[in-house]
């Protein structure tokens, strides 16, 4: 799917699908990014909870090395299966062929182009229902290109979602606007590249201040991937080493002792509202809350959080001025700390959150009175009500 001079206008292109009288939902999936399958396994639940009754299904998604292709409308093939995640090469219905969508924001069209075939025209679409996680997806990177074809879509818009992704200004952001964030620091690619020497200098100095263990991860990704627990310096280079194969910035941030709670964000005709909030116990099993205890070990969280009354406003309220703090739209998880002291710090935002089922986000609604099918309904026709531009 991309904004290339489509082989045959889509008007002449040979149609495969009937009129329609409901609204195509494209959900898109998969993608560049090493979350790639956790991605894939997102989408498989959105699909199978969207009502057939109401809206058509358009399912697209993204290989790993960046080709849109059609793939089959099966959500039980989007599943884990035997600790090991799916992909959009498995799915695929052509090993070449890849979709299309203008760039004309007066057409919506979606068109199927396969070498040596006629174009198919796949009709129009509504809304797309992004899900993709990390780079070249959840970044921005996608809303623009949306954005540029006039189609609306769910989830946060183009400066909110780079934002979200990037820890770095994700934080610098929360700081402009009050809300308490952990110490960290920020290494740029050449900051390693010429002087590692003085960015481990650097890096020791912040753990005499704020002592060992580090954590250290990607500047922009998710699902923990990346993400090192460093208990000396010893194993320093290899934790950087580590994150540098995800993003070559990355952060170095010390460890807030303390429980972690999750509180989702949800928005309504009259404005963002909170969810009851979640903890995330300790896994005993993992150094911490890493890919593996989320998605292979399915380490589940308390939901509701036990909190006292107090604290579970305070943390809805901080949670809603993050969402607003980044211009955020349609949904986001914010994560945070409760210290031993008693105060809140946010770590991070999530403007595409784990999205299964059993993933925390959905839980915390269903917890709060909105079912899944009723939260994919509540996306897709909020995104169906929104413009897309400047808004």
């Amino acid at each position: 799917m991309s904004s290339e001079n489509l082989p045959q206008s889509p008007e002449r292109a040979e149609s495969t699908r009937p009129q329609r009288s409901k609204p195509r939902v494209a959900v898109v999936f998969g993608g560049r990014s090493s979350e790639h399958g956790i991605s894939v396994v997102t989408a498989g639940a959105v699909m199978k909870a969207i009502d057939r009754t109401k809206y058509d299904v358009l399912p697209i998604g993204i290989t790993t090395d960046g080709r849109w292709a059609l793939t089959a409308d099966e959500p039980e093939r989007m599943a884990i299966t035997d600790r090991r995640v799916p992909d959009v090469d498995g799915l695929a219905e052509s090993a070449e062929g890849s979709v299309v969508l203008s760039v004309d924001p007066g057409s919506r069209e979606v068109v199927h182009t396969e070498p040596g075939s006629v174009p198919k025209a796949l009709g129009e679409v509504d809304v797309v229902f992004p899900v993709l996680h990390g780079p070249y997806g959840e970044d921005g990177t996608l809303q623009g290109l949306l954005e540029l074809s006039g189609v609306p879509y769910v989830g946060a818009g183009v400066l909110a979602s780079a934002v979200g992704q990037d820890k770095e200004y994700m934080k610098r952001v929360f700081i402009s606007f009050g809300l308490p964030v952990g110490p960290y620091e920020v290494v740029r690619p050449r900051e390693w590249d010429h002087d590692p020497s003085a960015v481990r200098k650097r890096i020791v100095d912040f753990a005499g201040e704020h002592g060992w263990p580090l954590f250290v991860k990607p500047a922009r990704g998710g699902s923990s991937m990346g993400i090192t627990k460093v208990d000396d310096l010893s194993g320093l280079d290899a934790a950087i080493e580590e994150a540098r194969r995800h993003d070559p910035k990355f952060l170095v941030e010390s460890l807030l002792r303390g429980r972690e709670i999750e509180c989702g964000v949800l928005e309504f005709e009259d404005g963002p509202r909170a969810s009851v909030p979640a903890e995330i116990p300790p896994v005993t099993a993992h150094d911490f809350y890493d890919f593996e205890a989320k998605y292979i070990d399915s380490a589940t969280g308390l939901v509701p959080a036990p909190l006292t009354e107090e604290q579970t406003a305070e943390v809805q309220r901080l949670a809603v001025a993050a969402f607003d703090a980044v211009s955020c739209e349609g949904l986001v998880r914010a994560d945070f700390f409760l210290t031993e002291d008693g105060t809140f710090v946010i770590n991070e935002i999530n403007t595409l959150p784990g999205f299964t089922p059993i993933s925390m986000y959905p839980r915390m609604w269903q917890e709060s009175g909105v079912s899944y099918p009723e939260l994919v309904d509540r996306l897709i026709q909020a995104a169906l009500t929104r413009s897309t531009g400047l808004r």
